[in-house]
């Protein structure tokens, strides 16, 4: 009897962890779409993008022998990687920070990056 009741709370907790993760990307995506600006959906592969997001994960992951900072931006319709080459902390990147970038998306290992995005921290 005690174990039902153990894991009905647990199922009831894992429902409202994704119902409130749920609840975040919808949150993301209408402040990003009031900004105006082109969401990570729609953005072209190869193309100049100006994009908004917030910072999910900020990680030093070494690419070649080279330190790189690493950072997934989210704005509620999809994920980019962000990386800075040669960097191993930024002032100011930061999970949960929200951000505006620029650059040129790319696909590596079936993932959307943009290399050493030009970046502006914005207070949201």
């Amino acid at each position: 009897m005690e174990e039902r009741g153990w894991r009905a709370r647990l199922g009831r907790r894992m429902s409202d962890w994704a119902s409130s993760s749920d609840q975040h990307a919808r949150d993301l995506r209408r402040s990003h779409e009031t900004s105006g600006r082109l969401s990570i959906a729609e953005a072209g592969d190869r193309e100049k993008v100006q994009l908004t997001g917030t910072l999910r994960s900020v990680t030093l992951r070494p690419r070649g022998g080279v330190p790189a900072l690493e950072a997934e931006l989210d704005d509620g319709s999809g994920v980019l990687t962000l990386v800075w080459l040669g960097r191993r902390r930024i002032v100011g990147i930061e999970a949960g920070r929200a951000l505006s970038v620029g650059g040129r998306i790319g696909v590596q290992d079936g993932h959307r990056v943009m290399y050493n995005p030009r970046y502006e921290l914005r207070h949201e």
